[in-house]
C-alpha cells in the first residue's frame, strides 16, 4: 500500500448511521388508500350508471317504446346474444309485444339468479302483464320473458 498523508485518514463513515425504521406504516397506508379508492370507484359507478334496477328500468323502457313504435331494429339490438341467435328481427314483435303501449312497473331480482338478472314488469294497455328478464351483457339487455 501507499504511505503518506491522505485527505481522509479514517474510513468513510457509513451512509446510514441512524437507527433503522420500519416501512410498515407506508405499507398499511398504501393498503388503506387502495381500499378507499376501490370503494370510491364503486360509488362513482353507481352515480354514473345508476343501480342495476335503474339500468334495467331504462333498458326495458327503451325496448317497450321501440316495440310500441314499430322500431323492431332497435328492439332487436336491445336483446341479449342468446335471444338474437334464437329470433330474427321480424319475430321480436310476435314474441315480446303486448297489446298497445306498455308501462314499466316493478323491478326485482330474479328468484333463481339473484341480482345478476333483474325482472321488470310491463303492463300492457289490454291489462296483461309481461315480466322481462334484463341482464348485464355489455350493458343491460333483454334476455327473455320470466316464466
Amino acid at each position: 500500500m501507499t504511505q503518506g498523508p491522505f485527505l481522509y485518514d479514517d474510513d468513510p463513515a457509513p451512509l446510514h448511521t441512524g437507527t433503522p425504521r420500519s416501512g410498515r406504516t407506508w405499507i398499511v397506508a398504501g393498503l388503506v388508500g387502495i381500499t378507499v379508492l376501490a370503494v370510491a370507484m364503486v360509488g362513482f359507478l353507481y352515480l354514473l350508471k345508476g343501480s342495476p334496477q335503474e339500468q334495467a328500468t331504462r333498458a326495458a323502457q327503451v325496448f317497450v317504446d321501440s316495440m310500441s313504435d314499430g322500431d323492431t331494429d332497435t328492439a332487436y339490438q336491445m336483446l341479449c346474444q342468446d335471444e338474437r341467435d334464437r329470433l330474427e328481427p321480424d319475430e321480436v314483435a310476435g314474441t315480446y309485444l303486448g297489446s298497445g303501449g306498455g308501462e314499466i312497473g316493478e323491478v326485482r331480482d330474479d328468484a333463481v339468479e339473484g341480482a345478476a338478472v333483474q325482472v321488470v314488469a310491463v303492463r300492457w294497455d289490454d291489462g296483461t302483464t309481461t315480466e322481462l328478464r334484463v341482464q348485464n351483457e355489455d350493458g343491460p339487455r333483454i334476455c327473455g320473458i320470466a316464466g
